[in-house]
């Protein structure tokens, strides 16, 4: 099953996916700039062999819900994530208003 939902984050609009899948579930926050994602997000990948799309995303690792992605800490960030002062340790909320 899939659900989509608008996430607010103060006065900006993403989109918040969650794909259930036997065993997990996939979880992401995303606008057209870039996106939070679960631990099923493989940073390394995105930072050496997908480098040169710029790729802004940040991972967040143990969160189960929307709500949890939101509140967690990232745990590791891409290259171009970085560039935009988001930083492992900040909360999900904080990486997506950089994306802004």
């Amino acid at each position: 099953m899939i659900h989509v939902e608008p996430i607010q984050v103060g006065e900006y609009t993403f989109i918040g996916v969650e794909v259930k899948l036997p065993k997990t579930t996939l979880i992401s926050i995303s606008n057209d700039r870039g996106y939070i994602m679960c631990g099923a997000l493989d940073v390394g990948l995105l930072n050496d062999r997908l480098a040169d799309r710029k790729i802004i995303a940040a991972r967040a690792v143990g969160v189960r819900t929307l709500k949890e992605l939101l509140e967690a800490p990232m745990e590791s960030v891409t290259a171009e994530a970085e560039a935009l002062g988001i930083q492992p340790g900040v909360p999900g909320y904080e990486a997506l208003l950089k994306m802004v």
